[in-house]
């Protein structure tokens, strides 16, 4: 990937880990989608802040007429989540803290810290 902050003329590039996820909110909403029309659940709740899952949560709500709850990680919510979902709930910190995996894991490939920030 390229250096930030750099001269056109003299760019460098950087050999970079990325961490980010792939596909995880497109596999949701099919998922969401196709359990709603299956008739596979009676209540869909997802731990997500994600207006891209608006559409998905409108579809389940407003043409499947089943219920989507949102639980929000985050301190404020999507408005366009709230305003599809059949209700919305935030998670407590101490329930968050409690329910985390240990600062430090251990792996085949070996040990990996927790992000200091979480």
């Amino acid at each position: 990937m390229p250096v930030a902050n750099c001269d056109r003329g003299s760019q460098q590039f950087v050999t970079v880990i990325k961490t980010e996820e792939k596909g995880s909110d497109v596999n949701i909403a099919t998922h969401l989608v196709n359990d709603g029309y299956k008739k596979e659940i009676d209540v869909a709740v997802l731990i997500t802040n994600d207006s891209d899952l608006k559409e998905p949560v409108r579809i389940v709500r407003e043409e499947l007429k089943l219920d989507v709850g949102i639980i929000n990680p985050h301190l404020k919510p999507s408005r366009t989540l709230v305003k599809y979902a059949s209700f919305v709930k935030k998670i407590r910190k101490g329930v968050l803290h409690s329910s985390q995996f240990p600062d430090i894991l251990k792996d085949s490939n070996g040990e990996f810290h927790k992000p200091s920030e979480w």
